[in-house]
Order: structure tokens, then C-alpha cells, then sequence
């Protein structure tokens, strides 16, 4: 990847602590990170600006990460999407990517797999 270009990411998590050290964790990697803390927050984001690659909680109180992702992709449909999912939903975020979500990582995951994840997706996308 060329110096220079920082990836734009939007994060859509309601746990607030997590979204909140998720962000700071990938911003000291160079990304720039908003994050939306619902899914119609989440989605207003994509409405209002750019992004490159959306990282996307599957449970979320207000709705339901696949139908945000259903949401995101009829908005922008190059817009890559990772889903984040808890133990014993995997099924459900395989689901996501048969609703066009780039992939799916396992709540915690590794910040390493979820950075090496974002990248590959943005290189698809560009």
C-alpha cells in the first residue's frame, strides 16, 4: 500500500468501550476510524461521507447487523464490509457474506488479523 493513503474505516459497534479502544487501536495504525455506536447511526455515516471499508457488529440492540449490511450495500455496493461476530454466531455472519459482506472475524479477534482483513478488503475495493 502507497504512504500516504489512510483508510478510511467506519465502525458500527453498540459496546461502546469496545468500539472506543477498537478505534484507537486501529488509528495507531494509521487508519482513520469513525465510529457509529448503532446501525442507524452507522448508516447516516454512509449516507454523509466516504468510506473505504466498514467493520460491522452482527448484534446490535437498535437493529440487526444484516440488515444494516443489506442497507450498506444497496447504498454504496463496492463498499467492502467486515462482519464482527460473538462465539456461536458464526453461522449468521456466514449468512453476511452471502449478503455481500467481504468476511467475518469472531468477537475478540486478533487486531493484527482484523488490520491484515481491512487491508485485503480495501485492496479488492481499489
Amino acid at each position: 500500500m502507497e504512504d500516504g493513503i489512510r483508510i478510511k474505516v467506519l465502525l458500527v459497534d453498540d459496546e461502546e468501550g469496545y468500539a472506543s479502544i477498537l478505534s484507537k487501536r486501529l488509528a495507531k495504525r494509521n487508519f482513520e476510524v469513525t465510529t457509529a455506536l448503532s446501525g442507524s447511526q452507522g448508516i447516516q455515516e454512509v449516507r454523509s461521507k466516504d468510506y473505504d471499508v466498514v467493520i460491522l457488529d452482527l448484534k446490535m440492540e437498535d437493529m440487526d447487523g444484516i440488515e444494516v449490511l443489506k442497507i450498506f450495500k444497496k447504498l454504496l455496493p463496492g463498499m467492502e464490509v467486515i462482519m464482527l461476530t460473538g462465539h456461536g454466531s458464526e453461522r449468521a455472519a456466514r449468512e453476511g457474506v452471502n449478503f455481500g459482506a467481504y468476511d467475518y472475524l469472531t468477537k475478540p479477534c486478533e487486531l493484527e488479523d482484523l488490520v491484515e482483513k481491512i487491508r485485503e478488503a480495501y485492496e479488492k475495493r481499489v
